[in-house]
């Protein structure tokens, strides 16, 4: 596993020690990518690597070494892990050449579980001892689960609208929650404040809480970068296409576009890198709205309103990267609204057999609609990503479906049949 050379600003490419914990580069406040000494990767980073790690963890009696099968290319640390990652890769039953990356079977159900394993990973390495978060939902969960394997405290800030699901994990895993009445921009500000407070009322620096925010911390994009490695080596070491990935704080995305710069420099994989989608719903669409108007960043969307909660992110912090990666690319960025979305899920569900998440539903309706446009030709390799398990947001979907548990269901119901009379 390498030891981290520094960390490097996103914006000006200002070099930051990663010794000790950072959050935004101190010039501009750009991200901070974690960067290695990949002229020593070369000489001891093979691609047979990630399988021989897996088949040493099996003999081990371990069942996966999920997303730490890429040891050689995350930091050189004790993973904090649930069995997050190496997710099935699951062939359409309909269309030629697409796939469905099924994040919804990481722990917590959801593919935060990759970045937040690793960031948590770090936190633990570090000594922190608090750690705190503004989520959608999801991320919210995997927090609260990876800190609670760590033995580190979690605070958790949420929309009072979050799916059920995402509430009861903070509840469960012994997270200190707030619900907010308002959008993630809202936690987000309150989070802010709160470290604010706690360093001018001279707290010791071990009792301050660490912003683990989207793209605040290097190292949620450390996690989500795996999901571009498994991409890859699941399609036997070539690039597909296409990428969809629904588009909320974008972290999988510039994620997975730094997975495969990195594949490159080690030789691991060649040609020409998939043009990358970015999915939102209409009902928050920051990034479409930017893309369609050539813009180089976002502006704030207004009153957001959808029901893929996940996407309900009104002014992402690395708009400007996810712009870059989508254009560099050849891609775009696209949104349906909620109806189409659902559509989509009983479509999938029915056709298919997966209940997708709505943002993951937001990924199969922008391929329908690019397929019928010509846009995407049949048989191209796509992959699509369903980010979460549907059973999720069990109680979003009924709601959007206006489906309602029966008032009253009887206790037995008669059996008709040879044995026993109706």
């Amino acid at each position: 596993m390498p030891a981290i050379a520094y960390l490097e600003c996103a914006r000006c490419h200002h070099r930051v020690s990663a010794d000790t914990p950072q959050t935004l580069c101190p010039i501009d406040a750009g991200s901070l990518y974690v960067r290695y000494d990949m002229e020593a990767l070369k000489k001891t980073a093979r691609r047979e690597r990630p399988a021989e790690i897996a088949a040493a963890a099996n003999a081990a009696g371990k069942t996966s070494a999920g997303m730490w099968r890429y040891a050689d290319v995350l930091p050189d640390v004790e993973p904090v892990s649930l069995g997050e990652g190496w997710t099935s890769m699951i062939a359409s039953q309909r269309y030629a050449g697409l796939f469905v990356k099924e994040e919804g079977a990481n722990p917590t159900g959801t593919f935060k579980a990759r970045g937040l394993g690793l960031a948590v990973t770090m936190a633990k390495q570090y000594g922190l001892r608090h750690l705190a978060v503004p989520s959608a939902g999801n991320a919210a969960g995997a927090l609260a689960a990876y800190a609670a394997a760590a033995g580190i405290a979690a605070h958790i800030f949420m929309p009072q609208d979050v799916p059920l699901a995402n509430y009861l994990e903070g509840i469960v895993y012994g997270a200190d929650v707030t619900m907010v009445d308002g959008l993630i921009s809202d936690c987000a500000r309150m989070v802010g404040e709160r470290i604010k407070a706690q360093k001018e009322a001279g707290m010791a620096a071990e009792d301050v809480w660490f912003d683990i925010s989207t793209l605040k911390e290097p190292f949620r994009v450390e996690g989500k970068k795996t999901m571009g490695y498994e991409l890859v080596e699941q399609l036997g070491w070539t690039y597909p296409d296409a990428v969809f990935y629904p588009t909320g704080g974008g972290v999988g995305l510039i994620g997975m576009w730094k997975a495969f710069e990195e594949m490159e420099e080690l030789g691991w994989v060649r040609g020409k890198r998939p043009r990358m989608y970015a999915l939102q719903a209409t009902g928050c669409a920051p990034m479409a709205k930017a893309f369609d108007a050539g813009a180089a960043a976002s502006e704030f969307f207004q009153n957001a309103d959808t029901f893929a909660a996940g996407l309900r992110v009104p002014k992402p912090y690395g708009d400007a990267i996810i712009l870059d990666i989508v254009r560099a690319s050849g891609g775009k960025v696209l949104a349906s609204d909620d109806a189409t979305i659902l559509a989509s899920i009983l479509d999938w569900a029915k056709h298919e057999g997966l209940f997708l998440s709505p943002e993951g539903a937001a990924a199969t309706a922008a391929y329908d609609t690019l397929l019928a446009s010509g846009e995407i030709k049949a048989g191209e390799r796509v992959v699509l990503f369903n980010t979460g398990a549907g059973l999720k947001y069990t109680d979003m979907t009924a709601d959007a479906m206006k489906l309602r548990r029966p008032g009253s269901l009887p206790t037995s119901l008669p059996v008709g049949g040879i044995i026993t009379p109706v």
